[in-house]
């Protein structure tokens, strides 16, 4: 009589780890150990001080990781590219044309006195009021062209940093070194106020994107196959393009622009998450932000004593892997 054996240790050990399920829990294991570590290394005079300072540095990397890890992969799937990023739009830029007219016409010491709530309500509104016109302009008309508005997107997004290149230009060096000082990324020193908004404003769009992710499902398999499915590709579209924008402009005008972010935690998000399910890759992505911006910022702190700006290490080894998908893709 022929017995069944049991499967070999290492044999279940590959089974579980090609769970997707098991891979993320992984990653929350991972992500609980950096905050836990991040709050309690290192702790100089008051431990409840530097718990509320601290914590609000891990809320507002876990609010931006979340928006630019959710907004990329939505933002590959409806593109059906995985090297764009949402930064093609020239969210970037026209954040920081925002910025540079503010000074421009009202001097440095004028921006630094403006309220923080006004100046990013005003960057959050101008910026969404611009991906919408541009959205519906382009995508809802006849033309229903992505690539047409993309193509779009580049050209302003040029045009936007050309402007901005030529009033920085004409700026006294004392405001353009404020303004220069303005656009790093910051992600430990949070407004409290700003951060709560921002958060509130990601969380209602993650929101809004759940009872989507099967259709963002169906969305990788292409329009005509989507739209043989049963899907409203046009309204589908619109709607997340929308969810992309307010995530991007949000997260955008609370630390600024964080141009190869996106890029770097979507793109391993699919590798790691070893399914195309956005139920999944999602939570992977904005999960493996946390990890990049807590260990970056970790390694700073306490290796190099913050010899170093977190974004400015992020844009360069973005760079890189940009560099790297491009030639991997123009070799195949």
């Amino acid at each position: 009589m022929l017995t069944e054996t049991a499967p070999a240790p290492s044999a279940r050990v590959v089974a579980l780890w090609r769970r997707p399920s098991a891979r993320l829990s992984l990653l929350v294991a991972a992500v609980l150990a950096l905050i836990a570590t991040y709050l309690f290394t290192d702790v100089p005079g008051s431990l409840a001080f530097a718990l509320k300072v601290r914590g609000l540095s891990v809320l507002a990397m876990v609010v931006v990781a979340t928006a630019v890890g959710v907004s990329t992969v939505i933002f590959h799937t409806l593109t059906q590219n995985r090297i764009l990023t949402p930064s093609i739009m020239g969210f970037d830029a026209f954040y920081v044309l925002i910025s540079t007219i503010v000074v421009f016409f009202f001097g440095s010491a004028s921006f630094l006195r403006m309220d923080a709530l006004t100046l990013w309500a005003v960057q959050l509104v101008v910026m969404v009021a611009f991906s919408v016109v541009l959205f519906t302009w382009m995508f809802g008309g006849k033309r229903r062209s992505i690539h047409l508005m993309l193509l779009v997107g580049i050209v302003l997004g040029t045009f936007f940093r050309s402007f901005t290149e030529w009033m920085q230009r004409m700026l006294d060096p004392l405001d353009f070194q404020v303004l220069s000082d303005a656009m790093f990324a910051s992600l430990t020193r949070p407004d409290e106020t700003l951060l709560l908004l921002t958060a509130i404003l990601v969380a209602a769009a993650c929101a809004a994107v759940v009872p989507l992710l099967r259709t963002l499902d169906v969305l990788t398999l292409g329009e005509p196959a989507a739209v043989g499915l049963g899907v409203n590709h046009r309204r589908v579209v619109m709607a997340l393009f929308g969810i992309v924008s307010v995530m991007v402009a949000a997260s955008t005008a609370l630390v600024g622009p964080i141009l190869f972010f996106g890029l770097i935690v979507a793109n391993l998000a699919y590798s790691y998450a070893g399914t195309f399910r956005h139920a999944w890759t999602l939570p992977t992505a904005a999960l493996l932000g946390v990890v990049c911006l807590l260990g970056g910022q970790l390694v700073l702190e306490q290796i190099f004593a913050f010899g170093g700006s977190l974004s400015m290490v992020i844009e360069f080894a973005g760079g890189l892997f940009f560099l790297f998908l491009v030639l991997r893709k123009g070799a195949r």
